[in-house]
């Protein structure tokens, strides 16, 4: 098991950007796909991104490709989602997660983060 803990989240103009921060620490980090998902109030959480253990693939969602990027480094145990040109509609609490596959869907990933609140204001 990986225990994950995001960090970096917070207020921010429309326009702005974030840069969030995912530590693992646990299980061998370098060998884990990794994911970032977001959740709205009232909606169900969503894919956002998602990079190989290797960073060698990255996915993003269509409504933020272009706007966000996924890396990591290994050797922090470190992944992080840079989010640039952020808009309302990207608030939301953002987690991280990591699995054997880089999935697009909650359930191909085994552990969680316990969150961190991004809110874009207009």
């Amino acid at each position: 098991q990986v225990q994950l803990v995001e960090s970096g989240g917070g207020l921010v103009q429309a326009g702005g950007s974030l840069r969030l921060s995912c530590a693992a620490s646990g299980r061998t980090f370098s060998r884990y796909a990794m994911g970032w998902f977001r959740q709205a109030p009232g909606k169900e959480r969503e894919f956002v991104a998602a990079i190989s253990w290797s960073g060698g693939n990255t996915f993003y969602a269509d409504s933020v490709k272009g706007r966000f990027t996924i890396s990591r480094d290994n050797a922090k145990n470190t992944v992080y989602l840079q989010m640039n040109s952020l808009k309302p509609e990207d608030t939301a609490v953002y987690y991280c997660a990591g699995g054997r596959v880089t999935g697009r869907i909650t359930d191909e990933y085994d552990d969680w983060g316990q969150g961190t609140q991004v809110t874009v204001s207009s």
